[in-house]
């Protein structure tokens, strides 16, 4: 199988003869020419994975020969070929778009070494576009699955905000899909190609949130052994989702508005400020105001992230999206099932459309694939959809959802028996320490809130 087409073009006829010979023992197709119109020819007709350019050329110098090469052929890996090996000839190379340099007299195997690493990175950058191309794809307004007037309006009003910077606020019920359209803001806006980072509020304990969030110096507490960038900090020049703020305990609310004010904030541990670019994209599905009345949510954060206000509207007042997301969850799980299911039975249909959705989209999406599962057939029966009589159940969760959470909650259950020793706690789990504090760090849990 030949390894890759390699264009060379140098004005010493036994060069190019000895450099054809090498690579084709190393099974390249190779391509050979004296003058620059024959490669340029070489270029348009043939497809190409890598040019060998000499740096002084007959007529002209190398450099600007490459920059023709790749006006017609922008990404094709060039090295350059030299008896000049000057510094000031190389860094002028690099900078113009060469991936390495050779001088002349060169080992062959340093040669056919810079080939393979040239011809691996621009596979590398091939798949890194590709899969940039499909995450672009996934949250382009098209795609998002939205057949409702509510759904259209909201993507109506993603698509004038994105280009802003202004903080955005998203209230919807669990499960609607806030998340999709944090990453559709930041997906449509200046920051696209910038992170993207995102936590759960509620997920975290109190001490390892403001961690998370801020970063700490080493040595800042137990167990810091070194310092840590925060996700404020991952996020600069990007977008940083804080998914359920309501749920943030009040203590870090006041370090998150210096950040939203002045976009600078103190690591843990740290004396020095960090400055930071970041736009945010907040989101809640419990009444803030009523936490700010009640005394659990600053008032002036309330109003400093109530900036551009989305609500979601839960799935069961938007029920016509309801067939376009069935229709798309059963493509995503045909696939990985190896199963060619093509719908719904009427009746299947009607039970889903009567169902009041209380864990909405992701509701949805569990029930179809627990279907998809269960099915002989290629049309999903009513009996598969929603069988504890019509009322509704607790979504049913992914496998490897259930598995985490019952071992968090195992090894919650062990601290809370052993008051966080984490030695009994590791024998009784029949686990090595090493292995439960991997446990530990895995379930983001801190074993000193456990202790008496």
């Amino acid at each position: 199988m030949i390894a890759g087409k390699i264009l060379v073009i140098d004005d010493d006829s036994n060069l190019l003869e000895v450099i054809r010979m090498r690579l084709e023992s190393a099974n390249y197709e190779v391509v050979t020419a004296l003058r620059e119109e024959e490669a340029i020819e070489a270029v348009r007709k043939d497809l190409l994975d890598l040019a060998i350019i000499d740096l002084q050329l007959a007529s002209r110098d190398g450099i600007s020969f490459m920059e023709d090469v790749h006006g017609i052929i922008p990404d094709l890996p060039v090295i350059i070929l030299t008896a000049y090996g000057t510094i000031e000839s190389a860094v002028e190379a690099m900078k113009k778009g060469a991936c390495s340099y050779l001088t002349k007299p060169f080992d062959p195997r340093e040669l056919l070494l810079q080939i393979e690493m040239a011809m691996e990175n621009r596979k590398l950058t091939s798949e890194i576009k590709r899969l940039k191309g499909l995450v672009e794809e996934k949250y382009n307004f098209a795609n998002i699955i939205a057949r409702s007037g509510k759904m259209h309006d909201i993507l109506a009003q993603v698509a004038l905000i994105a280009k802003t910077d202004s903080t955005v606020y998203i209230y919807g019920e669990s499960g609607t899909g806030k998340e999709l359209i944090a990453k559709a803001i930041h997906m449509h806006s200046e920051r696209k190609n910038k992170p993207f980072v995102a936590i759960n509020c509620s997920a975290l304990p109190e001490t390892l949130l403001e961690s998370e969030l801020f970063g700490h110096e080493k040595g800042a507490f137990t167990g810091a052994l070194k310092k840590t960038d925060g996700l404020f900090t991952q996020a600069d020049k990007g977008t940083i989702f804080l998914d359920e703020i309501g749920n943030m305990p009040l203590s870090l609310q006041s370090k998150s508005l210096r950040v939203l004010q002045e976009q600078q904030f103190h690591p843990l541990g740290s004396k020095k400020p960090v400055k930071v670019d970041v736009r945010v994209i907040v989101a809640t599905n419990r009444d803030i105001k009523k936490e700010v009345r009640e005394g659990r949510f600053r008032e002036d954060l309330f109003y400093r992230i109530h900036v551009i206000p989305i609500n979601l509207p839960p799935l069961r007042e938007r029920k016509d999206d309801i067939p376009p997301l069935v229709n798309h969850f059963i493509k995503k799980f045909s696939r990985p099932m190896k199963k060619k299911v093509k719908g719904l039975t009427p009746l299947a249909m009607q039970k889903l459309m009567l169902h009041d959705w209380p864990g909405n989209v992701r509701e949805l999406e569990n029930t179809i694939e627990y279907a998809m599962a269960m099915t002989t057939e290629n049309i999903i029966s009513e009996d598969l959809i929603l069988p504890a009589s019509g009322l509704s159940p607790e979504p049913l969760k992914p496998l490897n959802e259930a598995k985490a959470e019952f071992e968090k909650n195992y090894i919650i259950h062990l601290l809370e028996l052993t008051k966080g020793n984490i030695t009994r706690a590791a024998d009784l789990a029949g686990r090595y320490r090493a292995d439960f504090y991997n446990l530990l760090k895995k379930h983001r849990i801190n074993p000193e809130e456990f202790k008496e």
